[in-house]
């Protein structure tokens, strides 16, 4: 409905009814109607005068006119594009902000929650905002401007061939958000992921040395899957398959299986395991 923009915009011009009437040659009682919707928008040169006599871009109410007489469904749908587009536009400015300070000058804050995986986060929570969370997210990737994508998260790589499995890791200083080397992943939004180099041949063939494992924390852990394993309480770390079985007298135990036949399991105690964190990629130079 026109008739609150003729209203609102009329009073802030200090302008009163009669004399929007005169300068566009209607009835002052006919816009009173229109006004409190008594009466539905005009059409053509009348809606054209009102824009340039209270002041409208051009088009203003032209385009209210045709949303009020929409059926109702389509009319919410444009309301909620619009709210979106409005939310996107806030979105662009937050991220440009991010990328230059007041002197133009690249601040690194943009590169920094890239490589962190914090801007993907960022992206999945403006899908998921004021649409609804589990709802159709269709609006908002129209809203940014194209179909969203996942974007490749950079995972920090802990350890290289030479220097072995790392020492001293513990899930609460991993992942480092500053590592001397990353790898990307494109589909996975673990912000806790990490990567490792596979030392020796214990997992062939499945895995070679070399190839590069990422691990996800967050990933649920099942019994007869590839995981990076930490043990107490000598700060060693392995990657090993994991199975979960009970010992003679019944205890929780821990079996870390290599997949080379030539290499023997391991079967611990539970509570020598700190840490147990999923296999969810690999990474490998084809020969």
């Amino acid at each position: 409905m026109i008739g609150p923009l003729l209203r609102i915009q009329r009073q802030a011009r200090g302008l009163s009814l009669s004399e929007i009437a005169d300068r566009v040659g209607c009835a002052k009682s006919y816009l009173s109607a229109i006004e409190t919707g008594r009466r539905p928008a005009p059409r053509g040169e009348l809606l054209e005068r009102l824009e340039s006599v209270l002041g409208f871009e051009p088009g203003v109410l032209v385009r209210a006119a045709h949303r009020a007489g929409l059926p109702e469904p389509l009319r919410q749908e444009m309301q909620n594009l619009e709210t979106d587009r409005r939310e996107a536009t806030r979105v662009a400015r937050l991220l440009a902000g991010a990328i230059v300070d007041q002197d133009g000058r690249l601040t690194g804050a943009l590169d920094k929650a890239y490589r962190s995986g914090a801007l993907h986060q960022f992206v999945e929570r403006f899908i998921a905002s004021d649409t609804g969370a589990g709802t159709d997210s269709d609006a908002a990737k129209r809203a940014a401007g194209a179909e969203l994508v996942d974007l490749p998260v950079e995972v920090p790589l802990i350890n290289s061939v030479s220097a072995g499995y790392p020492r001293e890791f513990t899930d609460l200083g991993y992942p480092a958000r500053v590592a001397d080397e990353y790898v990307r992943c494109p589909d996975l939004s673990d912000p806790d992921a990490f990567a490792a180099r596979v030392v020796g041949d214990s997992m062939e063939p499945a895995y070679h040395a070399g190839d590069v494992v990422i691990f996800s924390p967050s990933k649920t852990l099942k019994s007869g899957q590839d995981c990076f394993a930490r043990i107490e309480p000598d700060h060693e770390t392995t990657f090993k398959r994991v199975y979960f079985e009970r010992g003679e007298r019944g205890e929780e135990v821990i079996r870390l299986q290599p997949i080379n036949s030539r290499y023997a399991p391991r079967v611990l105690p539970r509570e020598r395991v700190a840490g147990l964190y999923a296999a969810a990629r690999v990474l490998r130079t084809l020969p």
